[in-house]
């Protein structure tokens, strides 16, 4: 039996592998290997394919998140204790950004449907310590962006959009990473923009902002041997910006690819116990950085496909407010039943470039097979 791999790396980088390694010989070859024109030249070629007016390279995606927060706090846009809106069931590097700068997270429960943030849930966490939104397009589907910038318009704060898993993704002829007034990107390889190693970046349309975020990746310099800000040391690496230029132009292929994947599932995948993901609004294009089913049984479903050949990972077992790390903060304090039914029943499908047709109708067959226990 054929296994299937959730995700192939290999495979996925195969399709531009002598590309790859021209775009690493340049480097090799240039003697220049940290913030040098490749760099620049990916800051420029991403901004533009996004739709923003700046962008800034940084070590990784978690990085990103924590400088714009930084930056901020130097502005004097935020201070230590402000709260932050996060959604409930994200991945922890989203909260870990947060706290990190001694801000407060405050979790949101998510829409079961869409597993993005519940913007009706939004209005009641505010406080008077509110100061930022935090948008997570979880699993690549945007989150409800017009009306979390329109709360956020009427209430006075800023909104920050976290595109880890959302490259290329689009509401309402916008991509994420142009809604808010800054978004952090994560060029993991495993994402639908990976490099080969971490990388990440910060968008954002204020050139301020991002003058100050390009001063604190490196030391807090914005000339060398003057720092002005204590900075940190997260730049994006000259190799890694060479590959990432290599994928760029790749990108709305490999999406599209992706949707007609998540539409064959859809269609084949016929089971009681599944459920599948929503159908994106006629508004959307959904970028399916991952195909997330849940099952009541997932435990028992994933077995069954192990079974069957059919590689599957769970995003994420345990919610961030239930992790070691936050169990005597306030992150911790309160239940969230909608949060914890959705890491105890989430289960990821084979999703990438690395799949055939045939491929996918055999993990739809899969599913299709499993025998409900107690049915």
């Amino acid at each position: 039996m054929k296994r299937i791999a959730c995700l192939d790396l290999k495979t996925v980088n195969a399709r531009q592998r002598e590309e790859l390694i021209a775009a690493f010989t340049r480097v090799l070859d240039s003697g220049r290997y940290v913030l040098g024109a490749e760099v620049s030249a990916f800051e420029a070629e991403f901004a533009a394919w996004n739709g923003s007016r700046c962008c800034v390279g940084t070590g990784n995606g978690l990085n990103a998140l924590s400088l714009i927060w930084r930056a901020w706090k130097e502005q004097g846009v935020l201070a230590e204790g402000d709260e932050v809106i996060v959604p409930a069931n994200t991945y922890i590097a989203s909260i870990l950004a947060v706290s990190a700068e001694r801000l407060t997270p405050v979790l949101v429960e998510p829409e079961a449907e869409t597993f993005n943030i519940d913007f009706g849930r939004i209005e009641a966490a505010i406080t008077g310590r509110t100061r930022v939104i935090m948008a997570v397009h979880l699993y690549g589907r945007t989150a409800d962006m017009t009306r979390i910038t329109e709360i956020a318009r009427r209430r006075g704060l800023k909104v920050i959009e976290d595109c880890a898993q959302a490259h290329g993704a689009v509401d309402a002829g916008r991509r994420v990473g142009t809604w808010g007034d800054a978004a952090g990107f994560s060029f993991y390889p495993t994402k639908n923009l990976g490099a080969l190693g971490d990388a990440g970046a910060v968008t954002t349309d204020d050139e301020e902002l991002a003058a100050k975020v390009r001063a604190l990746r490196n030391y807090g310099s914005e000339e060398k041997n003057l720092n002005r800000y204590q900075g940190v040391k997260s730049r994006l690496d000259e190799v890694q910006a060479a590959l990432l230029r290599v994928r760029l132009p790749r990108v709305e292929e490999e999406n599209a690819r992706r949707r007609e994947i998540a539409e064959c599932y859809r269609t084949m995948i016929n089971h009681a116990h599944v459920r599948l993901p929503a159908a994106a609004a006629s508004e959307e294009e959904h970028a399916w950085h991952l195909f997330v089913v849940r099952c009541e049984r997932r435990d028992a479903l994933q077995a069954h496909l192990a079974a069957c050949g059919v590689e599957t990972l769970v995003h994420y077992p345990i919610p961030p407010y239930r992790q070691e790390a936050y169990a005597r903060t306030t992150v911790a304090a309160g239940s969230r039943p909608v949060t914890d039914a959705i890491h105890r029943q989430v289960l990821s499908l084979p999703m990438g470039m690395h799949l055939t047709n045939v491929e996918v109708a055999q993990v739809a067959e899969a599913v299709n097979t499993f025998v409900f226990p107690g049915a």
